[in-house]
């Protein structure tokens, strides 16, 4: 049973997603801090100093300077901004990936539209060579 397992572990198709898994965390937290820190400030600023990450609608009818206030002080709140924030994440992460694999794609169709060519026959072996050239010689005979 470890056998098999270790089988399946180790296929190129599981650490491949493994790696892919790894590397897509990492970008996300790229993209997380592309998003907020240098996309929404702008975007904050020419809706008039907006912090997307403080909008939000309190649920029980009061009203919190912050969504901080809010927090503590236990209110229930829908984190609009915070939403905004998750489907720009969203968005450009799909955009990222879509132009890698539209690049794939483009790869892949130049390789399919390349003449394959074959490769040399391997040169005959000594052996080969010799019952040749007895061959040829019995033929003169």
């Amino acid at each position: 049973m470890f056998k098999e397992f270790r089988e399946f572990a180790m296929r190129g198709n599981v650490v491949d997603m493994a790696v892919g898994i790894i590397i897509g965390a990492a970008f996300g937290q790229i993209v997380n801090s592309l998003v907020n820190d240098i996309v929404m400030p702008p975007i904050g600023l020419l809706l008039g100093n907006v912090d997307f990450t403080n909008l939000f609608v309190a649920l029980n009818g009061e009203t919190y300077e912050s969504l901080a206030v809010a927090d503590a002080a236990g209110a229930p709140v829908i984190r609009y901004g915070l939403f905004i924030n998750n489907v720009l994440d969203f968005l450009i992460v799909a955009f990222a990936i879509f132009m890698v694999i539209r690049g794939m794609n483009r790869l892949r169709k130049k390789q399919e539209a390349a003449p394959a060519t074959e490769p040399a026959p391997p040169a005959p072996t000594v052996e080969v060579q010799l019952l040749t050239e007895i061959r040829d010689a019995l033929r003169t005979r």
